[in-house]
Protein backbone atom coordinates (compact mmCIF):
# COMPACT_ATOMS: atom_id res chain seq x y z
CA UNK A 1 0.00 0.00 0.00
CA UNK A 2 1.01 3.69 -1.22
CA UNK A 3 1.43 6.47 0.80
CA UNK A 4 -1.78 8.78 0.49
CA UNK A 5 -1.80 12.36 1.51
CA UNK A 6 -5.27 14.19 1.25
CA UNK A 7 -5.89 18.00 0.56
CA UNK A 8 -8.78 20.29 -0.45
CA UNK A 9 -9.64 20.15 -4.49
CA UNK A 10 -7.04 22.79 -6.59
CA UNK A 11 -8.06 23.63 -9.71
CA UNK A 12 -5.66 21.48 -11.54
CA UNK A 13 -7.60 18.41 -9.90
CA UNK A 14 -10.84 19.28 -11.53
CA UNK A 15 -10.20 17.18 -15.07
CA UNK A 16 -9.20 14.07 -12.10
CA UNK A 17 -12.68 14.68 -10.19
CA UNK A 18 -14.62 14.84 -13.62
CA UNK A 19 -13.19 11.69 -15.19
CA UNK A 20 -14.38 9.63 -11.61
CA UNK A 21 -17.34 11.64 -11.23
CA UNK A 22 -18.80 10.27 -14.42
CA UNK A 23 -16.87 6.42 -14.03
CA UNK A 24 -18.99 6.87 -10.81
CA UNK A 25 -22.32 8.12 -11.17
CA UNK A 26 -22.35 9.20 -14.62
CA UNK A 27 -21.35 12.77 -14.12
CA UNK A 28 -21.81 14.98 -11.75
CA UNK A 29 -24.98 15.04 -10.31
CA UNK A 30 -25.80 12.97 -7.60
CA UNK A 31 -28.97 12.37 -6.21
CA UNK A 32 -29.52 11.12 -2.41
CA UNK A 33 -32.37 11.52 -0.09
CA UNK A 34 -34.94 13.06 -2.52
CA UNK A 35 -32.44 15.97 -3.36
CA UNK A 36 -29.87 16.49 -6.74
CA UNK A 37 -26.38 17.43 -5.86
CA UNK A 38 -24.33 19.35 -8.74
CA UNK A 39 -20.51 17.73 -6.97
CA UNK A 40 -18.76 20.53 -8.66
CA UNK A 41 -20.45 22.59 -5.99
CA UNK A 42 -19.38 21.22 -3.31
CA UNK A 43 -16.20 21.56 -1.16
CA UNK A 44 -13.80 18.56 -2.31
CA UNK A 45 -11.00 16.64 -0.82
CA UNK A 46 -8.54 14.77 -2.91
CA UNK A 47 -6.82 12.07 -2.15
CA UNK A 48 -3.06 11.91 -3.79
CA UNK A 49 -0.15 8.82 -4.06
CA UNK A 50 3.62 8.66 -3.22
CA UNK A 51 3.87 9.67 -6.50
CA UNK A 52 1.15 12.34 -6.31
CA UNK A 53 -0.80 10.95 -8.68
CA UNK A 54 -4.83 11.20 -7.96
CA UNK A 55 -6.35 8.48 -6.22
CA UNK A 56 -9.94 9.82 -5.07
CA UNK A 57 -11.98 12.33 -4.11
CA UNK A 58 -14.46 12.98 -1.62
CA UNK A 59 -17.44 15.57 -1.57
CA UNK A 60 -18.88 16.96 1.62
CA UNK A 61 -21.45 19.21 2.61
CA UNK A 62 -22.03 20.91 6.23
CA UNK A 63 -25.47 19.80 7.46
CA UNK A 64 -27.64 19.35 10.39
CA UNK A 65 -25.19 18.65 13.07
CA UNK A 66 -22.88 16.84 10.48
CA UNK A 67 -21.01 16.26 8.12
CA UNK A 68 -22.29 14.66 5.28
CA UNK A 69 -20.28 12.53 2.38
CA UNK A 70 -22.59 12.97 -0.76
CA UNK A 71 -19.64 11.27 -2.66
CA UNK A 72 -16.62 8.93 -1.75
CA UNK A 73 -14.57 7.53 -4.81
CA UNK A 74 -10.53 5.84 -5.18
CA UNK A 75 -9.50 5.05 -8.76
CA UNK A 76 -8.28 1.83 -7.31
CA UNK A 77 -9.77 -0.34 -4.36
CA UNK A 78 -7.09 -0.90 -1.43
CA UNK A 79 -4.47 1.71 -2.07
CA UNK A 80 -6.32 3.75 1.09
CA UNK A 81 -7.44 6.12 -0.44
CA UNK A 82 -10.83 6.15 1.04
CA UNK A 83 -9.89 5.17 4.08
CA UNK A 84 -7.58 8.55 4.46
CA UNK A 85 -10.25 10.27 2.61
CA UNK A 86 -12.60 9.64 5.28
CA UNK A 87 -10.17 10.55 7.94
CA UNK A 88 -9.90 13.40 6.61
CA UNK A 89 -13.63 14.37 5.79
CA UNK A 90 -13.86 13.53 9.99
CA UNK A 91 -11.06 15.96 10.60
CA UNK A 92 -13.29 18.71 8.66
CA UNK A 93 -16.25 17.83 10.74
CA UNK A 94 -14.69 17.87 14.14
CA UNK A 95 -13.13 21.85 12.84
CA UNK A 96 -16.45 22.59 12.42
CA UNK A 97 -17.63 21.50 15.44
CA UNK A 98 -20.32 18.98 14.05
CA UNK A 99 -20.82 15.49 16.30
CA UNK A 100 -21.22 13.31 13.39
CA UNK A 101 -20.22 12.06 10.06
CA UNK A 102 -22.70 10.43 8.03
CA UNK A 103 -23.72 9.73 4.77
CA UNK A 104 -26.19 7.40 2.38
CA UNK A 105 -25.70 4.58 0.29
CA UNK A 106 -27.78 2.33 -1.93
CA UNK A 107 -29.09 -1.13 -0.82
CA UNK A 108 -27.11 -2.59 -3.92
CA UNK A 109 -23.63 -1.73 -2.28
CA UNK A 110 -22.43 -4.27 -0.19
CA UNK A 111 -18.48 -3.48 -0.72
CA UNK A 112 -19.35 -0.03 0.26
CA UNK A 113 -21.38 -1.18 3.68
CA UNK A 114 -18.64 -3.47 4.81
CA UNK A 115 -16.14 -0.34 3.73
CA UNK A 116 -18.11 2.07 6.27
CA UNK A 117 -19.10 -0.39 9.05
CA UNK A 118 -15.39 -1.52 9.14
CA UNK A 119 -14.53 2.12 9.88
CA UNK A 120 -16.93 2.66 12.51
CA UNK A 121 -20.16 3.87 11.05
CA UNK A 122 -23.82 2.21 11.67
CA UNK A 123 -26.69 1.36 9.64
CA UNK A 124 -29.07 4.13 11.19
CA UNK A 125 -31.98 4.18 8.90
CA UNK A 126 -33.55 2.63 5.52
CA UNK A 127 -35.62 5.03 3.09
CA UNK A 128 -36.90 1.92 1.32
CA UNK A 129 -38.23 3.34 -2.50
CA UNK A 130 -35.89 6.04 -1.80
CA UNK A 131 -33.74 5.38 -5.41
CA UNK A 132 -36.96 4.32 -6.79
CA UNK A 133 -38.02 8.22 -6.29
CA UNK A 134 -34.49 9.51 -7.01
CA UNK A 135 -34.84 8.08 -10.80
CA UNK A 136 -37.58 11.03 -11.43
CA UNK A 137 -34.90 13.46 -11.01
CA UNK A 138 -32.47 11.00 -12.37
CA UNK A 139 -33.41 8.63 -15.01
CA UNK A 140 -30.15 6.88 -16.17
CA UNK A 141 -29.84 5.19 -12.08
CA UNK A 142 -30.23 1.61 -13.14
CA UNK A 143 -32.94 -0.73 -11.83
CA UNK A 144 -30.40 -3.34 -11.00
CA UNK A 145 -27.12 -2.52 -9.56
CA UNK A 146 -23.90 -4.47 -8.12
CA UNK A 147 -24.25 -8.25 -7.89
CA UNK A 148 -27.49 -8.12 -9.86
CA UNK A 149 -29.33 -6.95 -6.52
CA UNK A 150 -32.70 -4.78 -7.12
CA UNK A 151 -31.62 -0.83 -6.53
CA UNK A 152 -34.81 0.30 -4.71
CA UNK A 153 -33.72 1.43 -1.30
CA UNK A 154 -31.53 4.40 0.91
CA UNK A 155 -29.35 3.38 3.37
CA UNK A 156 -28.37 6.01 5.97
CA UNK A 157 -25.06 5.27 7.50
CA UNK A 158 -22.90 7.33 10.45
CA UNK A 159 -20.71 7.83 13.15
CA UNK A 160 -20.67 10.10 16.24
CA UNK A 161 -18.02 12.21 16.80
CA UNK A 162 -16.44 13.41 19.73
CA UNK A 163 -15.53 16.95 19.75
CA UNK A 164 -13.44 18.78 22.21
CA UNK A 165 -15.99 19.52 24.09
CA UNK A 166 -17.09 15.87 24.41
CA UNK A 167 -20.31 14.55 22.42
CA UNK A 168 -23.15 16.68 22.32
CA UNK A 169 -26.51 15.46 23.58
CA UNK A 170 -29.50 15.69 21.44
CA UNK A 171 -32.01 15.91 23.57
CA UNK A 172 -33.62 12.63 22.59
CA UNK A 173 -33.43 9.89 24.95
CA UNK A 174 -30.97 7.16 24.20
Amino acid sequence: MTSIQVRPAEPRDHADVAILHHREWGGPYVVVHDTRYDLRELPTLVAVDGAGEFAGALVHRLADDGLEVVSLAATSPGIGAGSALLAAAEAVALAAGADRLWLVTTNDNLSALRFYQRRGLRIVAVDAGAVDRARRLKPTIPYVGEDDIPLHDELLLERRLETTAGPRRSGLPG
